[in-house]
């Protein structure tokens, strides 16, 4: 039995997968799979997704060219949530940050503070329109 077949996709097929940075284990972005994804990112040994927003199946890096080349795929204990390690080429988030998990709260209720810094900005990777 493929680990594939383990894994309990929601109602619209779809899986949670939390992207992190295989040399320093820092979360860099979290995405949805479904099965033909999951399929893909194990052949191919690049991240694949599903696009809720767009229904649109797609390749991290395939316009930006930030690209991850998959080091470990893990599955929780509920086999609900993927854990994939990544050897991260470029920025994961699409505004042009190393994570996507750039901005933390901060101590008082009003705002938050960036902590992290821009790479390029999202005219610099995808062009203005």
């Amino acid at each position: 039995m493929s680990f594939i077949d383990q894994l309990k996709f929601n109602a619209d097929g779809l899986i949670p997968a939390i992207i992190q940075d295989a040399a320093n284990g820092r979360v860099l972005m979290m995405a949805w799979m479904n099965r033909d994804s999951v399929e893909k990112t194990v052949t191919t040994g690049k991240t694949w997704f599903w696009s809720r927003s767009r229904k649109k199946f797609w390749m991290k890096g395939e316009t930006s060219g930030h690209t991850q080349n998959v080091k470990d795929i893990a599955f929780d204990c509920d086999g609900d949530t993927l854990l994939i390690q990544v050897e991260q080429t470029g920025a994961a988030c699409h505004e042009g940050y190393r994570s996507c998990f750039f901005r933390s709260a901060s101590e008082n209720a009003d705002g938050f503070k960036m902590t992290e810094p821009r790479l390029k900005s999202s005219d610099e990777i995808y062009g203005s329109e």
